[in-house]
């Protein structure tokens, strides 16, 4: 399956989740939908990341968006990571990589010196009708939160 562009349908897909059920895409038509990928459960970079989500989880009510998170983590562990750290959104396994594919998120990378398949930190945003307006690519955790904000403010104010 040939990976998204902004301004495209996102297709329906099904994921395990830590809501003790499978996610479906289209079971969230009607509110702005943040999926944020990321590389492990349990790591300094996703525990900040998640943290900022989860800081800031009014202010996406507020915009009438949901997140959640994708990682290759089974939903084991993800439900550990959720609990101990009081995620109030659900974690998303992707261990066969799909939604990672369609996505385009898995990248070569350099882990001490050697070459690895793995997830790039990335963030897209899909609107209330299911099309992909935005995505950030190569994220850096500092500052994102307020990015993502600002971008769904502008697409919500007239």
């Amino acid at each position: 399956m040939p990976s998204l562009s902004t301004n495209q349908i996102v297709p329906n897909f099904e994921a395990l989740s830590t809501a003790d059920s499978n996610f479906q895409l289209t079971n969230h038509q009607g509110k702005n939908i943040i999926l944020y990928f990321y590389p492990r459960d349990n790591t300094p970079g996703c525990t900040t990341e998640g943290q900022d989500f989860r800081d800031n989880i009014e202010k996406f009510n507020t915009l009438n968006t949901v997140i959640f998170g994708i990682s290759r983590d089974s939903v084991r562990v993800h439900q550990g990571f959720k609990d101990k750290h009081a995620f109030p959104f659900d974690l998303l396994s992707d261990k066969d990589e799909k939604i990672c594919d369609l996505f385009d998120t898995i990248k070569m990378k350099t882990l001490y010196g050697k070459q690895v398949r793995g997830i790039e930190r990335s963030t897209f945003l899909i609107d209330t009708q299911g099309t992909l307006i935005y995505e950030w690519r190569k994220v850096k955790v500092k500052n994102h939160i307020d990015d993502i904000l600002q971008k769904i403010a502008d697409l919500t104010t007239p």
